[in-house]
């Protein structure tokens, strides 16, 4: 994994939240987009949720029932993956880890269709309601739905760290390339730090 940026900003106030992204079953057990990692980054994502499981947000990412049911380029992207459906999959798939759902409630839980979370009215809202400013996110893929969970945070003004051993890719140099990014050109934006180093400062 690559190296760590550090808490530039100072420590987490009560307006904090964490927001984890798509730490599902079909992720995690031997499907066509199983993500390796998942297992490895998955205590991490825990202490996070234990410590503050009224501050959690769980993203779900759930997919067509059919490829032809999908928008645009997505029935594009559902005939590479027939076997990701829906259909194919059965709806249980689509569950958080079973080490995670006792977190929820007090957490909440997001569905989405697409990469970002954004496009769906309840987490924002969610946010909102809860005076959050700041967001701490977990998850997979950093190069994929976790960048557009980011990329989302930073245009509507939350203060984003990024748990760089609570976030996983399919391959280290995409995880590489990406904490290199973060790190370079949102210098200003978002922060990475470990899970340790959070905790810590979240009181």
């Amino acid at each position: 994994m690559a190296g760590k940026d550090g808490l530039k900003f100072g420590d987490l106030g009560p307006r904090a939240a964490h927001l984890c992204v798509d730490a599902q079953r079909m992720f995690s057990e031997e499907t066509d987009w199983h993500t390796p990692w998942l297992a490895r980054i998955l205590p991490n994502i825990e202490r996070l949720a234990a410590a503050h499981p009224e501050r959690t947000v769980f993203t779900r990412f759930v997919p067509v029932r059919l490829p032809e049911e999908g928008r645009g380029v997505w029935r594009r992207y559902y005939e590479r993956w027939p076997k990701m459906t829906l259909e194919a999959l059965g709806s249980g798939m689509v569950e958080l880890l079973p080490s995670l759902t006792r977190y929820a409630p007090p957490a909440k839980v997001v569905d989405k269709r697409v990469y970002s979370p954004w496009l769906e009215p309840d987490l924002e809202r969610m946010l909102e309601a809860d005076g959050i400013d700041t967001l701490v996110v977990t998850g997979g893929e950093t190069d994929v739905c976790v960048l557009a969970t980011i990329l989302g945070a930073v245009d509507r003004g939350y203060r984003v760290i990024v748990a760089c051993d609570a976030v996983c890719s399919s391959a280290d140099q995409t995880y590489d390339a990406m904490m290199f990014l973060y790190q370079s050109r949102f210098g200003e934006q978002i922060e990475t730090a470990p899970t340790a180093e959070i905790l810590d400062a979240w009181g």
